[in-house]
């Protein structure tokens, strides 16, 4: 199962793919999450204190695998990347790309061009659960990408703005040829909160999930890191619910 998840900056998307990494381990699935932010912080929230390589910053590998100036391949070799540059905690396997420029921009700088062909090869030849986890947008999914997602985790709270991002994500992704789509309540702290939620989003978009405001997290929070060994009954239910509604079919 690929999954990509995607919310307006500060919503929760990076705790919430940190937690359903955790879940995924604990029903018994091999996990990779991949840090494609441009302020990657899904290291810290799980708790990794070793150093981990941003992609995008390692010049010789880009360079080495891209090329430089006026002369960039197009089609670089990746598969032996996962292998060398992931670290794991946990059972959850971390991959940091760092940022991704739009996939619609026309970009061919080395790094852009690395990266997307990492995430495209992750996407295809990946057997695990893969966690996506998305700046604001999608844009840099690109339609090449996107049809090996197969689903979009919209991430919301019930304020005005971060529901406003969530209808333009949601108009986004239907445009790059997602075709399942389901959001997140989070940070959730009465039925009001539920239920402007649920009339904000387009009455075909599954609301899989509605999680608390939980102070363990709040408070975890300045720390960076999940607390160790935490759980909580809504994200067991929507790791379930994901599991019926974007798993692929069995071939």
């Amino acid at each position: 199962m690929k999954l990509a998840v995607a919310g307006k900056g500060g919503v929760g998307k990076t705790t919430l793919v940190a937690l359903l990494a955790r879940e995924a381990v604990a029903q018994g699935y091999r996990v990779l999450v991949v840090d494609a932010d441009s302020d990657p912080n899904l290291a810290t929230t799980l708790g990794i204190d070793e150093s981990v390589v941003t992609l995008a910053d390692d010049e010789e590998l880009v360079t080495d695998r891209v090329g430089s100036g006026g002369f960039v391949r197009l089609n670089p070799t990746v598969d032996d990347i996962p292998p060398r540059y992931t670290v794991e905690r946990h059972g959850v396997r971390l991959l940091v790309l760092g940022g991704i420029r739009g996939g619609g921009t026309g970009c061919a700088c080395p790094a852009n061009t690395l990266l997307m062909a990492l995430l495209a090869h992750l996407l295809v030849r990946e057997d695990d659960v893969v966690l996506l986890d998305m700046e604001a947008g999608i844009e840099h999914l690109g339609r090449g990408t996107v049809r090996n997602v197969d689903g979009l985790i919209l991430v919301v709270e019930s304020d005005r703005k971060t529901l406003e991002t969530g209808e333009r994500t949601i108009g986004l992704a239907r445009e790059l040829g997602i075709q399942r789509i389901v959001a997140v309540a989070n940070r959730v702290r009465d039925n009001e909160d539920s239920q402007r939620i649920r009339d904000a989003l387009p009455s075909d978009i599954e609301v899989a999930g509605s999680i608390p405001y939980l102070d363990e997290l709040r408070l975890a929070a300045r720390s960076g890191g999940l607390p160790e060994g935490f759980s909580h009954p809504s994200i067991v239910e929507l790791w379930v619910r994901l599991e019926r509604s974007l798993a692929p079919a069995s071939p």
